[in-house]
C-alpha cells in the first residue's frame, strides 16, 4: 500500500487528538512517548534510510533542542522556543555536516557517535562551570497541549518522510545510497542532498527535545545527550523497516510499548531486549515489520 504511511499517519493524529478528552493522565503519557520515537524515528529515516548513512548521533539534535529550549522557556513564548530548539538543531547540522558526511560507512557511525559525546560532555563542563547541575522548568504548558505538539511533530515527521521518498530529492538520495561514486558521475549533487538530507533530519529532534523538556519541567544535560536515544531511535527504525514510510511507526510504536513494560517490571532488563531485539531482527527479518506486514498481506 504505497500510502500506508500516511494512513498511519492520519490515525495517529486523530487518535493523539481524542486521547485528552476520553484518556487518562497515564494514557497520555504512553501516546506522549509513542509519538515522540515516531517522530525521531521518522526524522531519522530522513537521512539514513534514504542514503544509507547510518547516523548514531541524533541525540545531539534533540539536546541541542533541549537545551535551547530550556534557555528560553519564560523568557518568548513557548511556542517560539520550541521553533527556535528545531531551528538550532538544524543549524547546528548545518555548521558540522560538511566534514562529518565527507566519510561514509562505519567511520560515519563512529564520527556521529563520537560528535554527540562530544557535545554532551561539553554542555555538562558548561553547566558545571555555571554551578548548574540541573535546571527546573516552572509555569510549562498543560500536558494535553504538550501531547498534542508531539502528535503534531509525529504527523509532520511522516509526512514529511513520505514527500522526501517520493520526490526528485528522494530519488537523488536514493541514488547516493545505491552507489555515491555513480551518483557523483552522472550529475546528482551528492554533497548538497546529503547537506540538505542531514539539516532536515536534524530539525525535529530539536523540537522533540524541546517538547521532551517541558513535559519533564527539569533539564539535566547528561539525560539530554543520553546515547541510549540514539540507539533507540536505530532499534526502532530497523525493527520497523526502513524501506517503507510506516517501518519506523510499527517499530516506534512496538518498542515503546514495550518500554513501557519493561521499565514498569523490569528496567534493568531494557538495553539487553533492546540489543537482543535488534540482533533478532537484522538476522532472521532483515526488512523489519514492515516487510513482514507486507509479507503477510501479500499471502492473504
Amino acid at each position: 500500500m504505497r500510502g500506508a504511511g500516511m494512513i498511519l499517519g492520519v490515525a495517529l493524529a486523530v487518535f493523539g487528538a481524542a486521547v485528552p478528552a476520553f484518556g487518562s493522565p497515564y494514557l497520555m503519557g504512553v501516546v506522549f512517548q509513542v509519538a515522540m520515537w515516531i517522530a525521531l524515528a521518522q526524522s531519522w529515516s530522513m537521512l539514513s534510510a534514504t542514503t544509507g548513512y547510518l547516523s548514531l548521533g541524533h541525540a545531539v539534535f534533540y539536546g541541542v533542542g533541549a537545551y535551547v529550549c530550556v534557555l528560553l522557556t519564560g523568557t518568548i513564548p513557548f511556542e517560539l522556543a520550541l521553533l527556535a530548539a528545531a531551528a538550532a538543531a538544524a543549524l547546528f547540522a548545518a555548521l558540522v555536516g560538511m566534514p562529518v558526511l565527507r566519510v561514509r560507512g562505519p567511520y560515519f557511525v563512529i564520527l556521529t557517535y563520537g560528535l554527540s559525546e562530544l557535545v554532551r560532555h561539553v554542555v555538562m563542563r558548561i553547566e558545571s562551570a555555571l554551578g548548574s547541575f540541573g535546571r527546573m522548568i516552572f509555569d510549562v504548558p498543560a500536558t494535553e497541549v504538550l501531547l498534542w505538539w508531539m502528535v503534531g511533530l509525529a504527523v509532520l515527521a511522516t509526512l514529511g518522510a513520505y514527500a522526501i521518498r517520493h520526490s526528485r530529492f528522494g530519488a537523488g538520495l536514493a541514488a547516493i545510497r545505491e552507489d555515491e561514486v555513480a551518483a557523483e558521475t552522472v550529475g546528482v549533487p551528492v554533497t548538497r542532498l546529503k547537506l540538505l538530507a542531514f539539516i532536515a533530519s536534524a530539525a525535529i529532534p530539536g523540537a522533540v527535545g524541546g517538547l521532551a523538556l517541558l513535559r519533564t519541567s527539569y533539564f539535566e544535560p547528561a539525560q539530554a545527550f543520553d546515547p541510549v536515544i540514539s540507539f533507540t531511535i536505530v532499534t526502532m527504525a530497523l525493527v520497523g523497516g526502513t524501506e517503507t514510510v510506516r517501518g519506523p511507526i510499527l517499530g516506534a510504536v512496538g518498542f515503546a510499548l514495550l518500554s513501557e513494560l519493561l521499565w514498569s517490571s523490569l528496567p534493568q532488563l531494557y538495553m539487553i531486549v533492546l540489543g537482543v531485539t535488534l540482533i533478532a531482527f537484522i538476522l532472521f527479518v532483515p526488512r523489519g515489520l514492515s516487510g513482514l506486514v507486507g509479507r503477510i498481506g501479500r499471502a492473504g
